[in-house]
């Protein structure tokens, strides 16, 4: 018996001592915002806002490139879009799918995130936005930015008299 009545849970959990059974209670999950675009259940814009939270991306930079590295599991080169927009901004977007639900299916866990990300990323001055190069391989999006060379500047020695 349980000092924890499941209903204060919403009935969603399994068993109280079972860490991987935990799902996180949101008191506001079906509660309606109110007011234009808003207007969905707080539960989709929860689940998009984690799709975008989730998009995990690495910037690297070395002597002559950005490198920027984003896991995308499952997700084809179709389906992702790599854009510099003016003001040098890198912006990478695309959209993940929820799987069809069929009428006899019974889901135990959902957890993989489903719906539209998108990131932005400005770029610095020195970065070559005309060569920006986007490749896809075992769900990893890799984007290279080239670097423009930096000029040492011309540096003339003075001979010292006296």
């Amino acid at each position: 018996m349980s000092l924890i009545p499941s209903s204060f849970f919403g009935g969603r959990r399994g068993n109280i001592f079972d860490p991987f059974s935990l799902d996180v209670w949101d008191p506001f999950q079906d509660f309606p915002i109110t007011g234009g675009a808003l207007s969905a259940p707080r539960s989709e814009l929860a689940s998009d806002t984690a799709s975008v939270a989730n998009t995990r991306i690495d910037w690297k930079e070395t002597p002559e490139v950005h490198v920027f590295k984003a896991d995308l599991p499952g997700l084809k080169k179709e389906e992702v879009k790599v854009e510099v927009e003016e003001g040098r901004v890198l912006q990478i977007s695309g959209q993940r799918n929820k799987e069809k639900e069929e009428k006899n299916d019974r889901w135990h866990r959902v957890e993989r995130s489903s719906g539209r990300f998108l990131r932005r990323f400005r770029l610095p001055e020195n970065a070559k936005v005309d060569q920006v190069k986007a490749a896809m391989e075992n769900g990893v999006l890799t984007v290279t930015v080239p670097k423009e060379e930096v000029k040492k500047p011309d540096v003339k020695a003075i001979d010292i008299s006296g």
